[in-house]
């Protein structure tokens, strides 16, 4: 493996932002084109400009997932695109199927984005200095990169899942539908694992911290810092004399009867969470604002409602009965399309017409398009749920309203559209504060100096010597588990052992367990085991190498991290059920309990986690048979010590064979490994997995097991594609 570790070198910071999914390109977003393709798309692309263009930051890479989709520009599918500034550009990460899907389907691929990360900063001259993830999925592959690399990790969260359920439940719709929608469970156990590893969290309002962050186990407000993005003033500004119409006007102009009133304005993507429909009640109801004003409903694109998702359908279709209903025709304007560079030409429309924005989301993260409107002069009504709150303190030019109440709303737009004294106020003020408080460059000189601390504390990851050279020059690698794998079978075992010892100049073989390495030793004499060139021992706490299975003081240094087992202890020593288990079973890096049977339906791995995680541990936390709880640091697992020898070897992770059995094994069968679950394997833990081109069900039980998957992957061919760098690079 190349030691491309690095801790800001004279050249420079080297940056690296995950935003896993949405449509990110360097120009023209299409921004509003489905669900996932909003604020946050456009926020992580300014990011990267403004980070790259200060002093001392010499490369920064948005690092999004690559699609090749025959519905979507070719540009989705480049692996590489350069940015704006010079030394920013977006990388593509392979990741699941190749065509574009929505997020909520994305979860069960994000290993896979995991290991292929992991390989693209591998083949860098340099490691990033920092990894920072945007929303919870790429909190997740952040986290697993962070636990391998031990780089520092920062974290933006955009959109909150448990604030987002509360949110979706007091619309009216019921939690079954909230979950099968939304992935929400999911989704919410990555944003706690983010939180209980990131380093930093990067908020955008004070609000964020106080009201949706505190939702969380692991919430810790000291590692929270709030950086408000920027703005761009070049495309936002106030309406200029003699500036051309922007083509969308015409498209516009013909929705409606009067068209040179005041414009009730509304854009964002056809999305039920943006809450449209309640602005179209609002103003259906009100025969004075039907009479002073239009409304202009800027929801996307479209070609065909009926080709949209379900979502977009849903809430195009309730807007197009709301428009008959209250007979709106000739007062509402629903344009199919629009450019992305109109945009700001839209809200330049609706100043120079003495209208209003609308932001009525039922929540809202931040509100970038608040200070949007607010830089071009146009007053805003926005949603009281989030960030909004900040931007009108900030910049007093708007009105927070109840987004849920359409009498509310309709009061608010009567007060600024008859009020011409407090609209010219807001309209001034927007333009002054957004200019003064809400740039990019402040935001980027405001993130360095927060994360300049923690990029120097970082100690790059050193290797020794003798475990470089402990892989014997091996282009392959068979790691299996004892009990549930090897074991058990002598028929299998001897064959095994036999093929080991026919292949150990070309494959390496290990063994993870979560037995400490004396147990182990006594196995491997009692069965015969040929001795492992790598052994992960104690459910990945350890790591031993070589002729003499040597310690790496290495790794032990590396997963000694945030791990406070006399705190663990302690919060759990009086929770009644549990048990110390004998000295025998417990080590250095892993604590062992017995759960008592009478309260294994109460003493739920979800609420051991949440108990240790409300008192600030990090940690992974392993339950088996529904009695044994281990408790590990968080950057212990055996799938996290197996990617932490494959990457010092240099052996690729699809050359890896990885033998299942128990639940503890899970983690080392998703992503790029090829993986075996053996027939004797515990089923309530693995039954889960999907068997597909890197996991394969074994039809015999044990070691027998894993000669059946080395013959199903034709494991000793050669695998084309697949480059292996030396282990002494």
């Amino acid at each position: 493996m190349q030691q491309n570790q690095n801790n800001g070198s004279a050249d420079g910071l080297y940056i690296a932002l995950i935003s896993i999914h949405g449509l990110i390109r360097g120009r023209d977003l299409e921004l509003g084109r489905d669900a996932d393709t909003g604020g946050q798309t456009k926020y992580v692309v300014d990011l990267a400009n403004a980070l790259v263009r200060q002093p001392g930051v010499a490369r920064v890479d948005l690092i999004t997932r690559r699609v090749i989709d025959e519905r979507l520009d070719s540009s989705y599918s480049e692996e590489q695109e350069p940015l704006e500034a010079p030394g920013a550009q977006i990388i593509r990460i392979d990741c699941g199927p190749r065509q574009y899907i929505a997020k909520e389907k994305l979860w069960e691929h994000l290993d896979t984005f995991s290991d292929n990360l992991l390989r693209f900063f591998q083949q860098q001259q340099r490691m990033p200095d920092l990894l920072h993830s945007h929303y919870a999925d790429a909190g997740y592959v952040a986290t697993q990169i962070s636990h391998v690399l031990g780089m520092p990790l920062v974290h933006t969260g955009h959109s909150l899942g448990r604030d987002k359920r509360k949110r979706l439940m007091a619309s009216g719709m019921p939690s079954s539908e909230v979950e099968q929608k939304y992935n929400m469970q999911r989704r919410i156990e990555a944003e706690e694992q983010v939180l209980a590893n990131a380093n930093l969290v990067i908020t955008s309002t004070r609000q964020e911290i106080e009201s949706q962050y505190e939702l969380y186990d692991y919430y810790c407000p000291e590692s929270m810092r709030v950086i408000p993005p920027g703005t761009d003033l070049s495309q936002f500004h106030p309406p200029q004399l003699g500036e051309a119409q922007p083509q969308i006007a015409s498209a516009i102009r013909r929705f409606l009867d009067e068209p040179d009133k005041p414009m009730i304005l509304a854009l964002s993507r056809p999305d039920p969470r943006k809450n449209i429909a309640t602005l179209v009640r609002a103003y259906g109801e009100s025969p004075e604002l039907r009479t002073m004003a239009n409304l202009v409903i800027v929801a996307g694109n479209r070609d065909d409602i009926r080709e949209m998702n379900d979502g977009a359908q849903e809430v195009l279709t309730e807007l197009l009965v709301l428009l008959d209903y209250y007979d709106l025709y000739g007062k509402l304007a629903l344009p199919k399309k629009h450019l992305p560079s109109e945009v700001s030409a839209i809200y330049r429309m609706a100043a120079r017409s003495c209208g209003i924005f609308i932001n009525p989301a039922l929540t809202e993260p931040f509100g970038l398009t608040l200070l949007e409107s607010a830089a071009t002069g146009l007053p805003f009504i926005a949603t009281e749920n989030g960030g909004p709150q900040d931007i009108v303190e900030n910049c007093e030019t708007g009105i927070l309203v109840d987004p849920l109440s359409a009498n509310d709303l309709g009061k608010a737009m009567k007060t600024l559209l008859l009020d011409g004294e407090l609209w010219r106020k807001f309209s001034a003020n927007g333009i002054k504060n957004v200019a003064l408080k809400y740039s990019w460059d402040a935001h980027a000189r405001s993130y360095l100096k927060q994360i300049k601390p923690l990029v120097e504390a970082h100690k790059p990851q050193q290797f020794s010597p003798a475990i470089l050279r402990a892989s014997r020059f091996a282009d392959r690698l068979i790691v299996s588990d004892l009990d549930k794998t090897l074991l058990s079978n002598p028929t299998g075992l001897r064959e095994f052992c036999q093929m080991l010892r026919e292949r150990r100049k070309q494959v390496a073989f290990g063994i993870a367990t979560a037995r400490r390495l004396d147990s182990v030793l006594k196995l491997l004499k009692k069965y015969r085991i040929p001795k492992p060139d790598i052994l992960i021992s104690s459910l990945g706490s350890q790591i031993h190498y070589g002729r003499e299975l040597e310690v790496s003081t290495d790794w032990e240094s590396h997963v000694d991290h945030d791990w406070n087992p006399r705190a663990i202890r302690r919060i759990l020593r009086d929770v009644p059920g549990l048990t110390l288990q004998e000295d025998s079973e417990q080590s250095k890096f892993k604590i062992s309990f017995h759960i008592d049977p009478s309260e294994q339906g109460i003493l739920t791995k979800e609420k051991i986690v949440s108990l240790l995680r409300q008192e600030e541990q990090s940690v992974n936390v392993f339950v088996s048979a529904g009695q044994n709880l281990d408790i590990t640091p968080a950057r212990v697992s055996k799938g996290l010590a197996l990617r932490y020898v494959a990457q010092i070897w240099g052996i690729p992770l699809e050359r890896v064979l990885v033998a299942a059995g128990a639940g503890t094994d899970e983690d080392m069968i998703t992503g790029n490994t090829l993986s075996v679950v053996v027939h004797n394997r515990q089923h309530e833990t693995l039954e889960n997995q999907q068997e597909g081109h890197n996991v394969f069900f074994a039809t015999q039980p044990n070691a027998l097991g894993i000669l059946e998957a080395i013959e199903h992957y034709h494991f000793f061919d050669e695998i084309p594609g697949v480059e292996v760098a030396s282990p002494d690079a």
